[in-house]
């Protein structure tokens, strides 16, 4: 199986007790997601997540602690893939799809209980704030 590792970020408004989510269209299926994708060659998680969130969201974020990790196998896709939740906040942008795939549909704030109901695994406590995450470091290439 061939290894995936996917950035994805939680930007959460406490005010509004609401969450960035993005529709995703693949093939035939659609689904919703937190924005998110796949860390490219040469790039760290944390640039990866800053891209793929302004590609998908339209905002430019600032990256917080990690929030989750997540193991996944796709067999189908013959992917094992590694998904690694951080914690952001949405620092500028224009929120809009700038996703130069087409594979993004939709964006939207929405309630923290709507997003957990189309995502039933969405992982741990979604309003927890920044100081409880695991803190993220890039050490370097060595």
């Amino acid at each position: 199986m061939k290894r995936v590792d996917v950035a994805c970020t939680l930007i959460f408004d406490p005010s509004k007790q609401n969450i960035v989510m993005v529709h995703n269209r693949k093939g035939g299926s659609s689904y919703w997601s937190l924005p998110g994708g796949a860390v490219e060659a040469g790039e760290t998680l944390e640039q990866a997540a800053i891209r793929e969130t302004k590609e998908e969201s339209g905002l430019d974020v600032k990256i917080g602690g990690i929030h989750s990790v997540q193991e996944i196998f796709f067999a189908d896709a013959g992917h094992h893939a590694l998904l690694f939740t951080f914690y952001a906040s949405a620092i500028g942008g224009q929120f809009e799809i700038a996703d130069p795939d087409g594979d993004i549909t939709d964006v939207r704030w929405m309630s923290v209980q709507e997003a957990s109901a189309l995502i039933p695994n969405l992982p741990g406590d979604i309003t927890a704030d920044d100081n409880r995450a695991a803190p993220y470091y890039f050490q370097g290439r060595r």
